[in-house]
């Protein structure tokens, strides 16, 4: 679910040199009301990476207008581990923009057809 990373900024003196790498699974959980009702959206995320690969904060730069797929993508990007960001040798900490997509998988209609009695 979790898009590409937008590196907004390190830490420091000097530029990143390498941006941090998602090295966990993604541990976001599409919400069951929002599921049941065929609601889909995205969350903007603005996360803080620290220089051991935490997420130490994250908060919702763009709601997707669902307080449950954003409380949601809130709760996964907490748990989130990265490999950290690089200044040369050393990790740095860095601030990063995180969309969470919530898609529902595509129904693939010729394939229930073909099923079907």
């Amino acid at each position: 679910m979790p898009g590409v990373l937008a590196l907004l900024g390190g830490c420091g003196e000097g530029p990143v040199e390498t941006p941090p790498r998602q090295i966990t699974e993604s541990p976001f959980h599409y919400p069951e009301e929002l599921w049941d009702a065929g609601v889909e959206g995205e969350t903007l995320l603005e996360i803080h990476v620290s220089a051991l690969g935490a997420v130490d904060s994250a908060f919702v730069e763009e709601t997707s207008g669902y307080p449950a797929f954003d409380s949601a993508a809130i709760s996964g990007a907490r748990v989130i581990q990265f490999e950290p960001a690089r200044r040369g040798d050393d990790s740095v900490a860095v601030r990063v923009l995180l969309p969470v997509q919530f898609d529902l998988p595509a129904t693939d209609s010729a394939a229930a057809t073909a099923e079907a009695p």
